[in-house]
């Protein structure tokens, strides 16, 4: 479990503790890795955004609703799907992304069942983002939420424009932190964009960090908290950015079972007054 702060509430505003989930890519024989997904309702966030990747094997919706089951009954969510929800992992030679970023998969028909998925998330309440704008309401106060389908696969397109609303917070969700989906959301005025996808790099180097990032955001920038276009918010330079916050993951391909220097993880996002 990580542990991050972010000063993005008005001033005298309570806390929001918010539980960011990621690329788990669960497969039904991981026990283990369900246990722990179910232990996170411990925590008792106000809030879990999911950011996609939960499947990983074409059998593993079941498991994946008993370890969400927890959060589910208990918070409050929103969701964006990830290219494996859609579409099962292939073996491949995973040293091709020392040199390439895999682009959008050429398989015209999903075969894995983020339908059922995303119907399971809704009807528990949690609210769909897919290139959709909603709002959460948590504990009274009304959380605003913009997101998109899966930028790795160009699914994404960005919702329009909508008046102020008057939320307490504004949030970006996305599978995968493309530039230019982060660049839309902080010019729609975002007070914080939550991402995953990266796997933090998942094969690190100590000292040096991720090697790649598998889409076009910078390594610094692989897992973690910072701010976007520029510094942290908090920062003398960081004026004029957003807060971000890349999960590195919890999981990894079947075909590709190896992390390095980069734990598999789940963050709690503690918002409060700035």
């Amino acid at each position: 479990m990580r542990h991050v702060t972010v000063p993005a509430l008005p001033l005298g505003e309570r806390d929001l503790r918010v539980l960011h989930v990621s690329d788990l890519h669960l497969t039904p024989t991981q026990h283990r890795k369900i246990a722990w997904v179910r232990s996170l309702a411990e925590l008792e966030p106000d809030l879990v955004i999911d950011t996609g990747d939960n499947l990983a094997h074409r059998e593993a919706l079941g498991p994946l609703l008993h370890a969400l089951e927890p959060l589910l009954e208990q918070a409050p969510g929103a969701f964006v799907m990830g290219s494996n929800d859609y579409y099962a992992p292939k073996p491949k030679n995973p040293a091709r992304y020392l040199w390439t970023r895999s682009g959008p998969r050429t398989t015209s028909t999903p075969n894995l069942p983020a339908a059922e998925l995303a119907a399971a998330m809704t009807s528990a309440g949690w609210a769909d983002l897919t290139n959709r704008r909603d709002a959460v309401v948590v504990d009274g106060r009304r959380i605003a939420f913009a997101g998109v389908d899966d930028p790795h696969l160009g699914l994404d397109e960005f919702p329009a424009p909508q008046p102020d609303d008057g939320a307490l917070l504004r949030l970006g969700v996305t599978h995968a932190p493309y530039t230019r989906v982060l660049d839309q959301m902080h010019a729609d005025g975002a007070d914080a964009i939550i991402a995953g996808h990266t796997h933090g790099g998942q094969l690190c180097v100590p000292f040096y960090g991720a090697l790649v990032t598998n889409c076009d955001i910078d390594r610094r920038r692989a897992k973690g908290l910072h701010g976007w276009p520029g510094a942290r918010p908090d920062s003398v330079d960081g004026e004029d950015s957003a807060w971000l916050h890349v999960s590195a993951g919890a999981g990894t391909s079947p075909y590709a079972p190896v992390r390095f220097a980069c734990r598999p993880e789940a963050t709690l996002i503690t918002f409060t007054a700035g």
